[in-house]
């Protein structure tokens, strides 16, 4: 089987050579690595052009939610990509060295499985942090959403986790969050019970521009429930409102 690589990048220079040098070290050698550049402002270009095996592709669209648009770059590097099994990696993180390799053995040991999870070695302020969590993340409304950086698919799923951004709907909705979904409701994943990834944690990362409870927060907030709903109509489950959409809808009408 092949992999496929897609890194997803904004103004992270300081870390792209850490980022591809992982997957260059990978014990699985059939990898395929996608660098997508969301208009960074830095030197990201001039680095990741001096590895030759690696496939760039340039941006210049700008959107609502800033130059990190983060399901963009994922949707073209999958358009892009050729590989059986698609990995997925913001370019401040990195795996480890066999992380590739487990992950396509899992996947050719359960061919029912669409989706695999592995968990992250946080980094915050040079410091490493070992992330355990087991069957946590399906247990609220929500659940605990994975590092992007952790998540492998089948490419055979990704027309259903991007088809609701045909036309630019829900283009703005975070790729971990469909994953979190797709996985919860339709019961078709598994994890590796293992740190693979090193997931970077600082002031920087795009999750950090959008602070808590802030105008940009709650229409963010507002736009996953509008999803939620979405995803699950298609799909022909029921759909309940719980207390969080209704502050949600209130908190926005003010804005």
């Amino acid at each position: 089987m092949k992999a496929s690589v897609i890194i997803a990048n904004y103004n992270n220079a300081n870390f792209i050579e850490d980022c591809i040098n992982s997957l260059n070290s990978q014990t699985y050698k059939n990898v395929e690595i996608i660098f997508f550049d969301d208009n960074s402002k830095d030197n990201s270009i001039e680095i990741i052009e001096k590895y030759k095996n690696v496939k760039v592709i340039k941006n210049n669209i700008q959107t609502e939610f800033g130059s990190f648009n983060q399901m963009n770059a994922f949707k073209k590097g999958v358009d892009e990509s050729s590989g059986d099994i698609l990995f997925f990696l913001d370019s401040d993180d990195f795996f480890e060295k066999t992380k590739i390799e487990k992950v396509i053995n899992l996947f050719n040991e359960n061919q029912g499985k669409m989706v695999i999870f592995d968990f992250p070695i946080i980094i915050k302020d040079k410091k490493k942090f070992i992330e355990r969590r087991k069957n946590y993340f399906f247990q609220t409304y929500w659940g605990y959403i994975h590092p992007t950086s952790c998540i492998s698919l089948r490419k055979e799923i990704v027309q259903n986790i991007f088809s609701s951004t045909v036309n630019n709907k829900f283009s703005d909705i975070w790729f971990d969050l469909r994953i979190l979904l797709y996985t919860k409701y339709l019961d078709n994943y598994n994890i590796i019970n293992e740190n693979l990834t090193y997931y970077r944690q600082s002031d920087g990362n795009v999750s950090s521009k959008f602070k808590k409870f802030s105008k940009m927060w709650w229409k963010r907030r507002q736009e996953a429930h509008n999803y939620f709903f979405d995803f699950m109509e298609r799909n022909n489950l029921p759909v309940k409102r719980n207390l969080d959409f209704y502050i949600t809808k209130t908190i926005n009408k003010f804005f």
